[in-house]
């Protein structure tokens, strides 16, 4: 059901295009939650799902990204095909997956963000990301910056969560880590803030997947 007053799909224009959103509204608390999906799998599901119920969000949106400015793109499936795949997998309604990174023209995680805050005010955005992600943050173009625009919640995956809560984000962010416990209560954190949710274990990625297929 649609939350009471969310707007659906405001049309924004840039350079003339339209650009199209996922309901929101003001008070409404949304993940983020980037990544090329190349291809979506069942992990992606279960950290949505994970951040949904344990950080009490009304909404997570997949943000299929045009390129992954960190990974090679020579095996990056078209756009179009990725999110053809990403709303076959997604198949729940508070789960909206999104192409908005290719109309806003942004390449780096902090500009795409900004620009989403800009447009959805009152909204209380959270950034998902998992384990493997963190261990490599501070790679991210601007990452203290993103820290610094909303708060982060970090879902284990197997083999990656001690490396990444010892990394050089994690280290770096330390004194603003809440505890697991407190979930329901990040959203309404004053960013930087972020958390680390146990309890995921699929062993399944992106690359490994493939792989298998004979893709690299």
């Amino acid at each position: 059901m649609r939350p009471l007053g969310a707007r659906i799909a405001p049309r924004l224009r840039r350079g003339g295009a339209r650009l199209v959103l996922p309901p929101h509204a003001a008070g409404m608390r949304i993940g983020l939650f980037g990544g090329s999906f190349n291809p979506p799998h069942d992990a992606h599901r279960l950290v949505a799902l994970t951040a949904l119920k344990r950080l009490g969000l009304d909404a997570v949106w997949w943000l299929v990204t045009p390129g992954n400015p960190l990974k090679a793109q020579g095996g990056l499936a078209p756009l179009a095909e990725r999110m053809t795949a990403a709303r076959r997998l997604a198949a729940h309604p508070a789960i909206h997956v999104t192409d908005i990174e290719a109309g806003l023209g942004t390449r780096f995680t902090f500009d795409t963000i900004a620009a989403l805050r800009a447009r959805c005010p009152g909204v209380r955005f959270v950034w998902i990301m998992g384990a493997d992600n963190l261990a490599q943050f501070h790679r991210w173009q601007n990452w203290r910056g993103i820290a610094s625009l909303l708060p982060i919640a970090v879902v284990d995956r197997p083999g990656t969560g001690l490396r990444a809560a010892a990394g050089v984000a994690a280290t770096a962010l330390a004194r603003y880590r809440m505890n697991e416990t407190d979930g329901l209560l990040l959203p309404f954190a004053r960013p930087p803030a972020w958390i680390f949710l146990h309890g995921l274990k699929s062993p399944l990625s992106s690359t490994a997947i493939r792989a298998l297929n004979g893709n690299h």
